[in-house]
Formats: C-alpha cells, structure tokens, sequence
C-alpha cells in the first residue's frame, strides 16, 4: 500500500516481545519478562478451583540462572519433560512478590519450553558475592567460594542410557567442610587452593552438596588462610551429640564401642545398574534384576552421649571380620538359616572401640555415617575402668 511520497510503504512493526531479564534483577510490578533458568527444586500438586470445585495441576519449586534463584509457580504445566536440573526458557513470565521476594508466574499467556545450558546467562565470578562454606545451605546459587581441595576422585555412573564419569570429593575453608560432585573435569587436584564460581547447592542426604558443571570457572588461588588437607582430615573425633546437633557433616570422626548390628548386615545383593539393595531379585528402581553379591555390616556405634550408624562397606566390613565375601557366601550354603550368618558377624564386632571417619547424615532414625576409614583402637581394660570407676565417683 502506497503512502506519502512514490515508492514509501507502510511496514507492520510487531511491538517489542519481552525483555529477557537475570533473576537478580526481578522485582514486583515490572512487565512480563523473559527468563532462562535451571529447575532447582520442583513439586507437582493439584489445588480446588473456588469456581467449579474442579481440580486444576500446579507446578512450583526454586528456578536459578547463575545470578539468583526465585520461586516460580507453574498453572496447567505439561505431565511430562519437566524434572528437576530442567533449563527452562519462559516468555512472558509474570513477577509478583511472595514473602517480600520477587516470584515468577507462569500462566497461559507464558510461552515455556526447553533450553540449553548454553543459554544460560554468562556470569563472571567478580559479579558474585563471596561466601564462607558454613553459609551454604541448599538450594542456593550465585557465588563464589574460596576452598582447599581436600579429595577429588572419578566415578563412573549411568544417567538414562548414557555412562558418564562424574568428579567427587571433598572442600574445606576455615568455616566447614562440604562435599562436592562435578559433572566437567577441571583437572583438580588435592591440596590446591581454588576460587569457584558458577557451582550451585543442592541438598544431598539431608546436607548441603556443591555441584559444579560446564558453567562453573575455576581459578588457582594462593589460599594462604585455608586449612590444609592432613589437618582436615586428622581433626581429633568429636561426640555423637555434637554430630546430632550439627545434623551430620561433611567430613566428622566419631569414636565410640560396637553394641549392636541392623539388618541387612553380612551377605546382601545389589542391583547391577544402581546398586541399591534388592530383595527377592527386585529393585525398587529398576524392578527384576539379577542381584550382584556383596558384604556389608550396619554397626551400631555408641559413645556414652548417643548412638549412631556406621554403613560399613566390603572392604571395612571384610577387614573387620576376618571373613571375605567368599567364605561368607561358603558358609551360607551349609547354613538352615541365613540370619545365623549375622549373628557370626555381631560376635565378631561387640564390643570393639572403632575411630570412624566420613559424611554423616540425618534422618528420622538418627545419624547414619559413610565412613572413609575405619580403625580398631586396642582398649586397655584396666585403664578403662579406673576412668569409668573416676567418673562414676565424681558422679556420687
């Protein structure tokens, strides 16, 4: 269509579509924006329309770029493709406030669909605050922290079909020790001092757990104010009340006598793929399996303060026995009764002073460690009990 001048042309102009926003920059009352962020934290529920009483799908948890991590609450999301370590592109998100924190909205204005974590946005590490490894707590993101690597080793996993090799082990600053995984070699080595930015905290047997990617940077720092990795892994053993209180740790010693063995201790089978315990050839995940045999003694360890578990593995547990994993599954065939074979296994243990070092976490049913090392420590029983005969007259 002509206009003006011969030869001018009218050109629809389509209105500018949102703009793409960080997370850190959201606040209350702003138009609807663009974001791009990884599902954090994710919870799938129904809620009772007041109109109709129909039932209506709702998906809510913690989205993170980087830069923040906000609530985001999802109206009639899709049943499938969404779980959480998603990275979501919305388009025409609403941000509201909740609890004086800004919060995105999804609703069916908001277009939403898969995107890479190459989309995510570039943060450099000088943009995010510093913090001390006590602060973090889970789920959390857009950091940096100072740490002394105090163990990393590979591990091989199976995600879906795919065999991939994930980096684990353990940091340490002046303020706590933390576990870590990450998915990207970045060629770590124990004792080196690094700056991390660009890792996120999730929540791992109910303790917090860095996890790094391919968007994590790496930067070899002196570290002159960061403990070394012998002092941490020498520090002196501590009570079990004091790990109750603390919830478990990332790297405690507990020191404490043998009073008693959980089931399944001794014998058990795992499932080939997840290695999770099977029973009657079923995994819980993978259904029917062929279980692969292994050993293992659920001690329980008791200091005088409190009591707690001990997940001893093949190694510790056939080290403890004296027994290998062949002579017990030996005398599993000559046994009527398998549960004989853990009784054999308890007399072996009671009553043994064991030094445990490793993670520890807690649950409903108390603390339960995976130790890193376990020793017996020889107990003089003479000196054992002038001590015991001591504090029980100090205590009349």
């Amino acid at each position: 269509m002509a206009a003006g001048r011969e030869g001018a042309h009218v050109v629809a102009v389509e209105p500018p579509g949102p703009a793409e926003r960080r997370l850190a920059s959201l606040h209350a009352g702003t138009e609807p924006v663009e974001v791009v962020g990884r599902v954090v934290t994710l919870e799938r529920r129904e809620v009772t329309r007041r109109s109709d009483g129909t039932r209506r799908p709702l998906l809510s948890g913690l989205l993170s770029d980087g830069t923040a991590t906000v609530r985001f609450t999802w109206w009639d999301p899709p049943r499938e493709g969404v779980e959480r370590g998603t990275v979501l592109r919305a388009v025409g998100a609403e941000v509201r406030e909740f609890r004086g924190r800004p919060e995105l909205t999804f609703t069916w204005r908001t277009r939403v669909g898969p995107a890479s974590a190459a989309e995510l946005p570039n943060v450099r590490g000088e943009e995010l605050p510093s913090r001390s490894l006590a602060e973090l707590k889970g789920p959390d993101e857009g950091f940096r922290v100072d740490v002394r690597v105090v163990r990393v080793a590979p591990r091989s996993v199976t995600v879906g079909q795919e065999q991939r090799v994930v980096h684990e082990g353990l940091l340490a600053d002046r303020s706590a020790t933390i576990q870590f995984s990450s998915w990207s070699d970045f060629g770590l080595v124990p004792g080196e001092a690094i700056r991390i930015a660009g890792g996120y905290v999730r929540r791992f047997r109910q303790r917090p757990q860095l996890v790094l990617d391919e968007r994590s940077t790496i930067l070899r720092i002196e570290g002159a104010d960061l403990p070394e990795p012998a002092a941490v892994l020498r520090s002196p053993p501590v009570s079990v009340a004091q790990v109750e209180d603390a919830g478990g740790g990332a790297s405690v010693a507990v020191e404490g006598i043998v009073v008693g063995l959980l089931p399944p201790s001794g014998v058990v089978y795992r499932c080939p793929t997840c290695r999770r315990t099977v029973k009657g050839g079923i995994c819980r995940v993978h259904g029917q399996v062929e279980g692969q045999p292994d050993l293992r003694a659920r001690l329980v360890l008791d200091d005088g303060t409190g009591a707690l578990t001990i997940n001893a593995g093949r190694e510790a547990t056939e080290r403890l026995w004296g027994v290998t994993l062949a002579d017990a599954r030996a005398r599993l065939r000559d046994l009527p009764d398998p549960s004989v074979l853990e009784e054999q296994l308890l007399e072996s243990v009671l009553g043994r002073r064991l030094r445990v070092r490793g993670a520890g976490s807690q649950d409903d049913f108390g603390v339960t460690i995976e130790p890193e090392s376990i020793e017996t420590i020889d107990v003089d029983l003479e000196t054992t009990a002038a001590e015991l005969a001591a504090r029980l007259a100090r205590g009349s």
